[in-house]
């Protein structure tokens, strides 16, 4: 006996890993870690990615490079006699030290983060020609990427509100930019900076001209992005100037003002957050409640026409053969009885019908005698036939 096909196995879909950059295994330890933690690694854009595995799709951790980083070669004290190679960047004023298995290894990791935060291919490092070659490619992706998109620090603020910002906010930066207000493509960027304990803010024009963005200095200075506008400001005033970026705050507990009914004055009340409503209507103790019986709609009789149909619904009448056998009143029998065979005519045409019988003389005629006469009748015990009383019988 042949077994059944089984139908065909089919491949389960995974998702499309991620273009880096550059990538390869690498040991990270952040600043509240015990001890260092393997990940496959790679550079996208201005962000390291952290995976478990070379071949997830999806990251478990991500670091943001920011607009400037600076590396430290400093050999742990724990390390001792370990021949791993390691290497320390500065983030936000956090250490966060890495370790790889090879020299190489150290000055790719080193080169492809200088050339994607700096925009320029490092010279100072120790690289074959097939490796600046990758940095090169990697650079003009990254000059085009961020070409199409803006710098976390572009702001649609007005001049005086870009001050207020950075004014109330200095943790988060003292680089600003925004529109300018001449309109058109063009931008400015907003400074603040202290000086001998007074804060002095300053406007720079950035010129738009045609896909270059132009620096309004004494010594115009022409850039490919808004980016390298920021990295521009950035470098040439020896990392003082930091991009401004605003942690947004969002709160957990919902909450209204309310007046005391005491002394009247405003307090702050933290609302009781409601239960979810449940998907469906609640069922009542005692189980579903039963539907009432439905009204039972009378037979028309046969004389009535069957009603129209609703020519508003659409309705779909099969055409099908002709019936066997056309009913009269519509009542068939059951196949289980018999059906007798009708006579056909020339049947009973063929059969003479009889005469009818003439009463003989002496006897009464049942159809002209009375009931009261028939009733009393009496009965001779020789024949079956009842004799009436007449008049001579009488006498």
């Amino acid at each position: 006996m042949a077994s059944a096909l089984s139908p065909p196995r089919v491949p389960k879909h995974k998702g499309a890993l991620p273009s880096h950059y550059y990538e390869s295994f690498l040991e990270k330890k952040g600043p509240h870690d015990q001890d260092y933690k393997k990940f496959w690694a790679g550079l996208q854009g201005c962000t390291l990615y952290f995976y478990n595995s070379n071949r997830d799709s999806q990251h478990v951790e991500k670091l943001v490079l920011g607009a400037s980083v600076k590396f430290t070669h400093e050999v742990p004290w724990e390390s001792s006699g370990d021949p791993g190679i390691y290497f320390g960047l500065f983030l936000r004023n956090q250490l966060i030290k890495f370790k790889v298995e090879s020299l190489e290894s150290r000055e790719m990791w080193k080169g492809f983060i200088l050339t994607v935060v700096e925009l320029r291919v490092p010279s100072n490092l120790t690289l074959l020609p097939g490796h600046l070659y990758m940095m090169a490619e990697a650079l003009a992706k990254e000059e085009a990427r961020r070409a199409l998109e803006l710098p976390s620090c572009f702001l649609k603020v007005s001049r005086l509100d870009a001050q207020l910002l950075l004014e109330r906010y200095p943790d988060c930066g003292n680089l600003l930019l925004r529109p300018s207000g001449d309109g058109g493509d063009d931008v400015s960027v907003t400074t603040l900076q202290t000086f001998n304990g007074t804060s002095v803010v300053r406007h720079y024009k950035v010129k738009r001209e045609g896909p270059k963005y132009v620096i309004d200095v004494e010594e115009p200075f022409s850039c490919a992005s808004l980016d390298s506008v920021v990295n521009y400001f950035v470098s040439h005033t020896n990392n003082a100037l930091v991009p401004f970026l605003l942690e947004e705050d969002y709160e957990k507990v919902l909450g209204h003002v309310e007046a005391d009914k005491e002394n009247g004055e405003s307090v702050w009340v933290a609302s009781s957050t409601p239960a979810a409503p449940s998907p469906g209507p609640t069922l009542a103790l005692g189980g579903p409640k039963k539907l009432p019986p439905l009204p039972i709609t009378p037979v028309a009789s046969q004389d009535r026409s069957p009603p129209l149909l609703n020519q508003d619904e659409n309705y779909m009448i099969p055409f099908g053969d002709n019936p066997a056998a056309n009913y009269m009143n519509g009542d068939v029998p059951p196949p289980s009885r018999l059906v007798p065979k009708p006579r056909t005519l020339a049947e009973v045409q063929a059969k003479p019908l009889k005469p009818p019988v003439a009463p003989k003389p002496g006897e009464a005629c049942g159809v002209c005698t009375p009931r009261w006469a028939a009733s009393a009748a009496t009965w001779d015990p020789r024949s079956k036939v009842p004799h009436a009383w007449s008049d001579a019988g009488q006498s």
